[in-house]
């Protein structure tokens, strides 16, 4: 089978709601991460085949397919084409999949996949919110409503869900919490984000300009008594604002080419995409997903766990990775070594290809080979992603 290579991956650095990025409209922020992967690459623009992008809230400043917004707000010419996926939490995670078999099947060369998010100009639930308050009702039909009668579907209630069945207490999730800081703080102040942050100009509380280089949720003093104090999300639960993903604007992208693709452009790969799985399971518990997903994926790829030398596990809430890691027998130490979107951020559409970018470069600094990313997504589907650095 043909191959698919990797030959850049950037990210800007996450910014909390309301903060440095809040002045950027997404397809500027889309348009930004793709010019960063032609200088990077040297590539002509001309020679991009398409730009695949991940995005959630397709409404207002991201409707009307955001992905082509991106191009037209890039150097890219008007001939290169551009869609918009929505896997959820997961969308652009798939659009890399979507690229790769672009890639693999021979039909393209030269593919960009990323995604872009603004949570603060477009809150999450916008489309909606919206839709429902206008009269045009909602996402849940006759039909699945009669399936799943008196069903609530909610991420919340699935985290929790989660927390419930893998036994995992207030405390235990909060000291994962605690970690996920304590490991971005240590990445942030080593400088091993450096190598994949996009720098962009973004303003400070008061208005001052500044630029925006290092991911802007990180709490460097987090404790586990710091974390004892956030009130729950439920009065029953487990869970609080504390250990769950943070609200963030950003975007991501990569590059995915051919072998022909490599000779074509005259650059060295970085990473080779080694497998690709997407699974739906229960919608209700809803996260769990990743735990089937990367099971099948290793059965499929023929490989065990304990050859993945770094695992990247989307921290929507802390009781994801930490069933995911009971329940496989993971290694903790392999697991989100930079930390997570408890401490990082979670951009919605642009965490995949952000995620994997980490990875990329996490495997690089390492010199490990071997990187798996799965996370969550909603209506209980998850994607798993297998590569090998080169």
């Amino acid at each position: 089978m043909p191959e698919a290579y990797i030959v850049a991956a950037t990210r800007t650095a996450g910014g909390r709601k309301a903060g440095r990025l809040r002045e950027w409209h997404s397809a500027d922020l889309g348009g930004a991460v793709i010019d960063e992967l032609l200088r990077r690459t040297g590539a002509d623009p001309a020679r991009i085949d398409d730009v695949i992008m991940g995005c959630l809230t397709q409404v207002g400043e991201q409707s009307l397919n955001v992905a082509r917004g991106c191009v037209l707000a890039s150097s890219l010419p008007e001939s290169v084409p551009a869609t918009t996926v929505d896997r959820q939490c997961g969308s652009s995670q798939q659009a890399l999949h979507f690229a790769a078999q672009a890639v693999m099947s021979g039909t393209q060369d030269v593919v960009i996949a990323g995604g872009v998010e603004s949570m603060t100009r477009t809150p999450m639930g916008a489309n909606v919110m919206l839709a429902m308050g206008a009269g045009m009702g909602g996402p849940n039909s006759p039909r699945i409503k009669a399936r799943y009668n008196g069903v609530d579907f909610s991420q919340f209630i699935g985290a929790e869900m989660v927390a419930e069945k893998y036994g995992l207490s207030r405390e235990a999730l909060d000291g994962y919490g605690v970690e996920s800081h304590r490991r971005a703080a240590a990445a942030t102040q080593a400088g091993a984000f450096k190598a994949e942050i996009l720098a962009l100009p973004g303003k400070d509380k008061e208005g001052a300009e500044l630029l925006h280089d290092t991911d802007e949720g990180i709490r460097y003093d987090a404790s586990p008594e710091g974390m004892a104090a956030v009130k729950l999300l439920h009065e029953s639960g487990r869970l609080t604002a504390a250990t769950a993903s943070q609200i963030c604007d950003g975007a991501s992208a990569i590059m995915v080419v051919s072998e022909r693709g490599l000779k074509d452009l005259g650059v060295e790969p970085l990473a080779r995409i080694h497998h690709l799985t997407v699974t739906g399971g229960d919608p209700v518990i809803m996260l769990e997903a990743p735990i089937p997903a990367t099971r099948r994926a290793l059965e499929r790829a023929g490989m065990s766990l304990g050859e993945i030398d770094l695992f990247e596990v989307n921290e929507a809430f802390a009781s994801i990775p930490m069933a995911w890691r009971q329940a496989l027998e993971a290694d903790p130490d392999k697991l989100n070594v930079n930390g997570g979107a408890i401490a990082l951020g979670h951009p919605l559409g642009a965490t995949g290809t952000k995620l994997m970018t980490t990875l990329v470069h996490a495997l690089k600094a390492r010199g490990k080979r071997w990187g798996l990313q799965t996370m969550c997504e909603g209506g209980g589907m998850a994607n798993v992603t297998i590569i090998e650095r080169l």
